[in-house]
């Protein structure tokens, strides 16, 4: 345990986490020293989830997309890129935060994260399971 409290402590002189962040990892050790747990369990769990996708239109047009977690912010970081150079996209994507999306993920957001109803009959979904 002393060699991950040493790189929390290091991340912070870096700048690479604030205190509050560093803190915050310690406790998570010691609580997980105490308990007898890995650090590896949880994370290994989340990343073996999958984001689901799920568009269901009132004309019958159904779109389904299943993406490991392990590559949502490689794709995310790509697509939102490549849509923001595209002019006829640029407009819809430039008020996205991807940042906060992979936040969400790096905090291991779980369950339905979206879930849209328009007017006209047509949803959206998007859950990780």
């Amino acid at each position: 345990m002393k060699e991950e409290i040493t790189r929390v402590l290091t991340m912070v002189q870096e700048g690479k986490i604030d205190a509050d962040k560093g803190s915050a990892l310690i406790q998570v050790l010691k609580e997980k020293e105490e308990t007898g747990s890995t650090l590896i369990e949880k994370p290994t769990k989340y990343l073996d989830k999958t984001l689901k996708i799920r568009v269901l239109t009132a004309q019958g047009d159904n779109v389904t997309a299943n993406l490991p977690i392990k590559l949502i912010k490689v794709v995310l970081m790509a697509g939102h890129s490549i849509a923001a150079s595209l002019p006829q996209s640029e407009k819809y994507v430039k008020d996205i935060d991807i940042n906060l999306i992979i936040e969400a993920i790096e905090n291991e957001l779980d369950g339905q994260i979206l879930d849209v109803k328009s007017a006209n009959g047509d949803t959206v979904s998007v859950i990780i399971e």
